[in-house]
């Protein structure tokens, strides 16, 4: 039988690799189409095979097979005589007609449709899938609508409308399961930390069984052409017992993890991060204050086209450009060798590289009226279609740039765990009067902090030096990952790490925000593009 099917799946994959071919990459990325590799997809019916009862015999559903990696693997796993039925969905001709062909003397069923708009025909005892990964801005808000409407009736839980793809096959594939039935789905991670996600953990904890969630480590990349870091999501179409605990696996393999813990579902359904399993235990409480209690934290400036609003001085002076239409602003971390910013005499940042952001309080008839040079270079900008990006549209006038005061310390956004430092991220102390880009987090001191450094400057270098001295794993469990191992912190994340060491600088009263923020958020809530979907 092995034989016989290793033929078989060295033709789907040489079948795979020529209609790939036929695609750009950025087509595949767009419909989210990235094929198994043959020992992910074996890995994973090896596991299902363990899972379900002995010789029971299956039908089987793949909602996005592809040209059949699942069902090649189920054909290697599986004895022919335990296979029932198979059937699956694929809404791409370019590769089910091919499939089609492939598999056309064996059980399987193919459908060239979307598996989102198909009533279920039948209920299935093993669903395996590699769901397309769609981003929500790809899909059509009229789509949205109907998946999310189709999503709430097969699983009872609404979600929202930055969900993926892939949350959507997994909440709908509920309708085809029988009572019982084990469902495998191979996901981006993303999913256990994000806000978008939070409905789909409700249907794992509350209308299904969750019985495991492997995740890969984000340095292995399972899909060569998606950065992305994968999980598999194993449930039991059961209700949840009474005291159940899932279990987290991480690293390795499925059948030879590298960490193996497990969780209650009492502490899942609190924890917002699941990603922090099974590396770390269950979360308590903090004892002591986190840093949102220290600080607001907001990302830096998003300029719509650093190339074009980001100059250096010489550039300024060679254009002939009026310097008081420029306010320092920091370069990319990587060119920060030190992380104290020091001010040279003009109070902008003492660094060979001296950069300086275009932010024009004048509208365009007084600019052409009285700054030829600044006029004539705001025309080569739109001659290059800048000023017709998302962000520069959406602002009033297109030149302008979200308010930033400058920060006592930021934060790098992104980073790695595996830098020399052991640093994914860092703490830099900017005593300039630089304002910072969104590589930034920027770290703006509450009134109480504020009062307290207002009396004491030398207090900052105190919080930046103990900020610099977190535990990476402390910073790590709170930020999300991508493929590559790459790591990211957004600011209400940053702000939720625990910070013991600096309980002497908090008092009920941080929790007051400062007449500063209150003005700046009033006026970046009026220009900012999204404004009115915020509103609404």
């Amino acid at each position: 039988m092995g034989n016989q099917y290793d033929t078989l799946e060295k033709d789907r994959l040489d079948t795979q690799a020529c209609l790939d071919s036929k695609k750009t990459q950025l087509e595949r990325n767009k419909l989210g189409q990235f094929s198994t590799p043959t020992i992910l997809a074996r890995d994973m019916l090896n596991h299902a095979y363990s899972l379900l009862p002995k010789h029971q015999k299956v039908s089987f559903l793949d909602p996005a097979i592809g040209t059949g990696a699942f069902y090649s693997a189920l054909q290697n796993i599986f004895p022919d005589n335990r296979i029932r039925a198979a059937v699956g969905y694929e809404i791409d001709r370019h590769y089910a007609e091919p499939a089609i062909e492939l598999w056309n003397d064996t059980k399987l069923n193919i459908h060239i449709a979307d598996f989102t708009t198909q009533p279920p025909q039948k209920r299935f005892d093993l669903v395996i899938c590699n769901p397309p990964y769609v981003r929500h801005h790809h899909i059509p808000s009229t789509d949205k609508a109907r998946l999310q409407i189709r999503s709430h009736l097969a699983s009872g839980h609404q979600l929202g409308g930055l969900a993926g793809l892939y949350c959507h096959f997994m909440l709908q594939a509920n309708m085809w399961m029988n009572d019982g039935a084990i469902a495998g789905w191979l996901i981006p991670s993303e999913f256990m930390d994000v806000n978008y996600g939070i409905a789909a953990k409700h249907y794992l904890l509350e209308t299904v069984t969750l019985l495991q969630i492997h995740r890969f480590d984000p340095n292995d990349v399972q899909f060569a052409d998606a950065l992305v870091s994968s999980a598999v999501v194993w449930i039991q179409n059961t209700p949840p017992p009474k005291g159940h605990r899932v279990r987290f696996t991480f690293g390795g393999s499925l059948s030879q993890p590298r960490i193996d813990r497990t969780v209650p579902v009492s502490i899942l359904g609190s924890e917002h991060k699941w990603t922090r399993f099974p590396k770390n235990k269950a979360r308590n409480q903090p004892d002591g204050p986190v840093i949102g209690d220290l600080f607001k934290i907001r990302r830096g400036i998003a300029t719509g086209g650093n190339k074009h609003f980001i100059l250096t001085d010489t550039e300024i002076h060679r254009r002939q450009l009026p310097m008081q239409f420029f306010k320092p602003i920091l370069p990319s971390p990587r060119y920060l060798t030190n992380d104290i910013v020091l001010a040279g005499q003009d109070g902008a940042p003492n660094l060979d590289q001296r950069l300086f952001l275009l932010d024009i309080p004048l509208t365009e008839s007084e600019i052409k009226k009285e700054h030829s040079s600044l006029w004539a270079y705001l025309q080569e900008i739109k001659s290059e279609g800048i000023h017709e990006r998302y962000l520069c549209r959406h602002r009033s006038p297109w030149y302008s740039q979200e308010k930033r005061p400058t920060a006592p310390i930021v934060c790098t956004y992104m980073g790695r765990g595996d830098t020399k430092s052991k640093r994914p991220f860092r703490f830099i102390l900017n005593e300039s009067n630089a304002t910072v880009a969104n590589v930034y987090l920027a770290m703006y001191a509450t009134p109480t902090l504020q009062t307290i450094i207002d009396a004491d400057p030398d207090i900052i270098r105190v919080i930046w030096s103990e900020l610099n001295a977190l535990k990476p794993e402390d910073l790590l469990c709170e930020g999300r990952v991508y493929g590559g191992g790459l790591h990211k912190l957004e600011p209400k994340e940053l702000a939720k790490v625990a910070v013991p060491n600096l309980a002497q600088y908090i008092s009920n009263s941080t929790k007051n925000e400062s007449c500063l923020f209150d003005h700046c958020a009033a006026v970046e809530v009026q220009n900012h593009p999204f404004a009115h979907a915020l509103t609404h």
